[in-house]
């Protein structure tokens, strides 16, 4: 069945589904930042099409396309809400001032916008990220983009922009040399069993996070000096035992045009470590090896 034809069967909208998953995903992931987040994105995704009369859906991708932005915006909203109730920061507004959009105006390099909206996630509103994202990465026209966003294709060709404007100040170049650079030190303190080093290069509060994948896959190889993951845990103290004397054969690689670590053998990455950083040290450690998400993570050894 062509993805723009009506999907009429269960089995048609199963098969279909599976097939947009990796674009679903890599629109919640590069809209909400976190993969653990873009995972339940697609998954609510998945329960509202379970929910629908699939014969009334005339292009699946195009339903899927809004119903996971859709997602993504209210868990943005939600998200922003809670640092409210805890008495965060929860500013969502640029620090850029409105602009009329340049018809002449490029958009960043995949890997470099990437990298950007990384760190200026936090100060963009959901919409904005939203139309940046889904105009240059995914190529969608604003005409598309629009009712997506709930507002006129100008309007969302201009989110797009006062992002972009954004992400422009930010010295990608430097970025990406300081996190390398921190998780390759890291990598080596883990190696060397530097567990002094490893305390400086992680954020006290670091969230080391494992799915059952990655955590069978580390216990298997615990005597061969794999890390001793967990699913959750919390702390720079608890992690640096982790990977103290540990983590031998992982190493820097590009995931999603971001650095992050992989373990790699065989010329294969068998689990990946996405990489947050607050102040240029280790705050968030995610660790995938499940063979369905490392499908949907493109990494570059």
């Amino acid at each position: 069945m062509a993805p723009g034809s009506p999907a009429h069967t269960r089995n048609d909208v199963v098969s279909q589904f599976t097939t947009f998953r990796p674009k679903l995903f890599a629109i919640a992931h590069r809209t909400l930042g976190s993969a653990w987040s873009a995972d339940d994105a697609v998954q609510e995704v998945w329960i509202r099409l379970q929910r629908t009369d699939i014969a009334a859906i005339d292009n699946l991708e195009a339903w899927l396309t809004a119903v996971i932005s859709r997602v993504c915006i209210d868990m943005i909203r939600h998200q922003v809400s809670r640092r409210e109730e805890l008495g965060r920061d929860a500013s969502t507004e640029p620090a850029v001032a409105d602009k009329d959009d340049d018809p002449s105006e490029i958009a960043m390099l995949s890997d470099d916008l990437a990298l950007a909206l990384q760190v200026v996630l936090d100060g963009l509103g959901p919409l904005e990220r939203l139309a940046l994202v889904l105009h240059d990465v995914f190529a969608l026209s604003f005409d598309d983009i629009a009712p997506i966003v709930e507002r006129t294709p100008a309007a969302a060709r201009k989110l797009a922009s006062r992002a972009r404007s954004r992400l422009r100040t930010v010295d990608v170049g430097a970025v990406r040399e300081r996190h390398e650079a921190a998780i390759v030190a890291f990598l080596d303190a883990a190696r060397n069993g530097d567990f002094g080093k490893l305390l400086q290069l992680l954020d006290p509060e670091i969230e080391l996070r494992s799915d059952t994948a990655a955590v069978h896959l580390a216990a298997e190889g615990a005597d061969h000096g794999a890390p001793l993951l967990a699913s959750g845990i919390r702390g720079a103290d608890a992690v640096a035992r982790v990977f103290a004397g540990r983590a031998e054969l992982t190493r820097l690689v590009l995931c999603n045009g971001v650095p992050a670590a992989a373990y790699v053998s065989g010329g294969a990455a068998h689990a990946v470590y996405l990489i947050t950083f607050v102040s240029d040290r280790i705050a968030q450690l995610d660790v995938f090896a499940d063979t369905a998400q490392l499908a949907v993570l493109d990494t570059v050894l």
